[in-house]
């Protein structure tokens, strides 16, 4: 392991108020979304869909790296350019998902654990010789009744634990991104309460398995009320509220935390970010960025509909929405000028 190369692109990531654009969607994830707007799902327009992504003119501008999955990192442009190449190019580091999807949690009624561990190392070593320099593993944890419970918590914060550890020996910054989930009845500090538990627990494992903390990112949910919680909280509850818990709990020499957008709109996500920016930056010891998937790419995904002469006005649509979060990182996206948020 290299520490000072680990050090130095986990910090290059988290650079000059960038973010990372998560295109690291499964195929039968696109295969979905594709069929909700009437595009063919097959693996030609999977390519030309990611093509229109990493081809887009100006993409280094707003992001340090973006996140692919086993099937795009092996996918080239129409004229033969590997995808790798084509983000390298642009300035953007390329990085890869690795676990392989969540399954039930034997014991455990309603609650999830993630695989991917098996031959992991070997994965690893070819994503490397493929361009990929950081890798992400995430982790699912659900709110209702009884859970989450400290056996799933801790299940899944040794596989992350285990899954950065790989990543380090590899030469690749490990993502490690625990997810909870925004399903549900729960209030803002329910959501706190567990967000804060998951992540004692998951830095707990992290140093356990002597996972290098300056060679890693954090990915985490911001804390928020369930999606079904009759009282939704403010843009500025939820920016006190996660940056409370993430000062609880993620040490100062993590370089950045890169957050998920967890089915938020792309309006809301972005002035939440803003304003978590806006009101502590200058007193927090990491970066806050972004790793957003939908909130970026869903309207230029509505635009695009498989359909060629789109593909400038698709671009255009994904770059506003890379530039709105590229200002959330400075404190100065005006969401009056976007879109309604709360």
């Amino acid at each position: 392991m290299n520490a000072q190369a680990l050090i130095d692109t986990a910090r290059r990531l988290v650079s000059d108020d960038k973010g990372l654009l998560a295109m690291d969607e499964s195929n039968p994830t696109c295969n979905r979304r594709f069929a909700q707007l009437g595009i063919p799902q097959t693996e030609e327009t999977r390519r030309a869909y990611r093509e229109l992504i990493v081809t887009t003119p100006g993409l280094g501008k707003y992001l340090n790296g973006a996140i692919l999955y086993d099937e795009t990192i092996r996918q080239r442009t129409k004229d033969g350019v590997s995808f790798c190449d084509a983000l390298s190019g642009a300035g953007i580091i390329p990085g890869i998902k690795v676990d392989i999807g969540t399954t039930d949690l034997a014991g455990c009624p309603g609650e999830k654990i993630t695989e991917g561990l098996d031959g992991l190392r070997d994965r690893l070593k070819e994503y490397f010789q493929m361009g990929a320099r950081f890798a992400k593993w995430r982790a699912v944890i659900t709110i209702g009744g009884d859970i989450p419970s400290t056996g799933c918590i801790e299940a899944n914060a040794q596989a992350l634990a285990r899954y950065a550890a790989l990543c380090q020996e590899a030469g690749m910054v490990p993502i490690v991104e625990p997810e909870v989930l925004m399903d549900g009845e729960h209030t803002l500090q329910q959501c706190a309460e567990v967000t804060e538990d998951v992540l004692r627990i998951v830095f707990k494992q992290l140093h356990a398995q002597r996972v290098l903390v300056e060679g890693m990112l954090l990915k985490p949910n911001m804390v928020l009320s369930g999606l079904a919680c009759a009282t939704q909280a403010t843009v500025a509850a939820v920016a006190d509220a996660t940056v409370s818990c993430l000062l609880r709990t993620v040490p100062a020499a993590v370089p950045g935390i890169t957050f998920l957008s967890g089915g938020q709109s792309g309006e809301l996500a972005s002035a939440r970010l803003n304003a978590m920016n806006m009101r502590f930056k200058s007193r927090l010891p990491w970066a806050l960025a972004f790793s957003f998937a939908r909130a970026v790419q869903q309207p230029a995904l509505e635009i695009w509909r498989g359909e060629w002469a789109n593909v400038v006005a698709a671009q255009q649509a994904l770059l506003h929405r890379l530039r709105c979060n590229h200002a959330a990182c400075r404190g100065e996206y005006d969401a009056a000028r976007d879109g309604p948020a709360v």
